[in-house]
C-alpha cells in the first residue's frame, strides 16, 4: 500500500524521496504497535555496522516496499557483501560510495554466476542504492550506474530437425490408426507451415478454403494470417477428416482427442502428440516449437527472405 501512494504522489509530481520521508513516521507508528509485517533480521552478517544497516534496508523492502520474506534474504545475500567491503574502523563509509565502486563490485561478483543470479544481483543493488538515496546517505543517486544483465533472445536457441529425423519423425505416425493420421496432420502442419501448437490446436473446419488452398490462422491476440496450404499438407489433412476425425467429435476444431469424448485438443496435447512421436522415432525430445524453427529454416534454405519467412511466421 505505501509503495502504491509513493507511485501515485510521483504522478502528480510530488519527489518520492520527499514523499517516503512523510510516510516514514506513520509507519514507523504501525510497526511499533504490531500493524505492520516486520523485517527479516540479517543474522548472517552479524550484530556490528554491517548488520544494522542491513537490518534498516530490511525494514525499507519490508515495509515500504511490501517485499515478501524469501526475497528480502536474497537481496541481503546480493548486497551483503558489497556492505560489507564499505567498512572503515568500527563503521561504515556508506557516504561515500562512487559509481566505480558499485561498478567494481558487480565486475567481481557477477561473471562466475548465472543471469538469473546477476540479474538479482544487480536489482538488489538498484533497490540499495535507491534506499540510500532517499534515505539521504548519499547526496546523488547511483541507481542508473548499474548496467543490465545481458540476456539475448537468441541465446538459447533450439536446433532445427535435421531432414532425416524429421523423416523419421513424420515415418514414425501409423497411419493405419486414427491416432497416427492425425498424428501424422499435425506433424507436417507444425514443419511445413511453422504453426504454433496453440495455432494446431485452434484450427477449424471452416478455416481452411479447399477451393483457394488457403488456411486462416488464428495466432496470438486478434492477429489472423491467410497462408498457402501445400498439396501434401492438405492431403495429410483431408485423410485424416475423410478416415480419422470421428463422426461424433464435438465443436469445429480439426483436430480433437482420439478417445471420448472426442473434444478439441489443447496446446498441451499437440506438443504430447509431438513428443511422443520423437521418442518413437528415435529422435529424442522434440517439442512443437522446435518444429516451428524447422519450418523458418528450411524456409531460409531454400531461397526465402528473412521479411518473407516473418510474415509466414506471423512476428
Amino acid at each position: 500500500m505505501a509503495g502504491e501512494f509513493v507511485a501515485d504522489r510521483a504522478g502528480l509530481g510530488l519527489t518520492r524521496a520527499l514523499t517516503e520521508r512523510s510516510l516514514r513516521p506513520l509507519i514507523e507508528f504501525l510497526a511499533g504497535r504490531g500493524l505492520m509485517p516486520q523485517p527479516v533480521a540479517p543474522r548472517a552478517f552479524g550484530d556490528g555496522a554491517v548488520g544494522m544497516a542491513l537490518e534498516r534496508f530490511a525494514r525499507f523492502l519490508v515495509v515500504e516496499r511490501g517485499l515478501g520474506e524469501g526475497t528480502v534474504e536474497g537481496y541481503l545475500r546480493a548486497v551483503g557483501p558489497f556492505v560489507a567491503s564499505r567498512r572503515r574502523g568500527g563503521g561504515l563509509d556508506l557516504a561515500g560510495i562512487t559509481g566505480g565502486d558499485v561498478l567494481a563490485f558487480l565486475v567481481e561478483v557477477c561473471p562466475g554466476r548465472s543471469r538469473g543470479a546477476a540479474s538479482v544481483t544487480a536489482t538488489a543493488m538498484r533497490s540499495f542504492l535507491g534506499w540510500l538515496f532517499t534515505s539521504g546517505v548519499i547526496g546523488t543517486s547511483l541507481v542508473g550506474v548499474v548496467p543490465r544483465v545481458g540476456s539475448w533472445k537468441l541465446a538459447g536457441l533450439v536446433d532445427p530437425v535435421g531432414e532425416a529425423d524429421l523423416a523419421r519423425l513424420l515415418g514414425s505416425c501409423d497411419r493405419a490408426t486414427i491416432a497416427g493420421r492425425r498424428d501424422y496432420a499435425m506433424l507436417l502442419v507444425l514443419s511445413r507451415l511453422g504453426l504454433r501448437a496453440g495455432e494446431v490446436a485452434r484450427l477449424g473446419l471452416d478455416d481452411i478454403d479447399w477451393r483457394a488452398g488457403e488456411l486462416t490462422v488464428r495466432g496470438k491476440g486478434p492477429k489472423d494470417a491467410r497462408l498457402p496450404l501445400p498439396a501434401d499438407v492438405g492431403g495429410a489433412i483431408a485423410e485424416y477428416l475423410r478416415h480419422g476425425r470421428p463422426a461424433t467429435a464435438q465443436g469445429r476444431t480439426v483436430f480433437v482427442r482420439v478417445q471420448a469424448p472426442h473434444r478439441e485438443l489443447t496446446n498441451g496435447g499437440v506438443t504430447q502428440a509431438v513428443f511422443a512421436a520423437g521418442q518413437r522415432g528415435g529422435v529424442g525430445r522434440v517439442y512443437a516449437h522446435r518444429l516451428r524453427h524447422t519450418a523458418a529454416t528450411r524456409m531460409l534454405a531454400a531461397g526465402g527472405s528473412l521479411f518473407e519467412i516473418g510474415e509466414v511466421l506471423r512476428h
